[in-house]
């Protein structure tokens, strides 16, 4: 989720229980600035999520990366 960098000061208590979920990137004038992650959260399980629960249990690291690639 991308947040300007005023409502997210004037709502942190909000997107601090939002992170739990998703990535928080932060803008100022449009431009990305910061970006706040849990970070209890794996990187397979945001891949997972990007990839609609399409990783196998067993996979890899360069499954993961062909399987990501071929989703852009």
């Amino acid at each position: 989720m991308k947040v300007a960098a005023t409502e997210f000061k004037s709502n942190f208590g909000y997107y601090l229980k939002l992170v739990e979920k998703e990535d928080i990137l932060i803008t100022k004038n449009g431009k990305t600035v910061a970006r706040m992650s849990n970070p209890r959260i794996s990187a397979v399980d945001k891949l997972n999520g990007i990839l609609k629960g399409k990783i196998p249990e067993d996979a890899d690291r360069r499954w993961i990366r062909e399987a990501r690639l071929e989703e852009t």
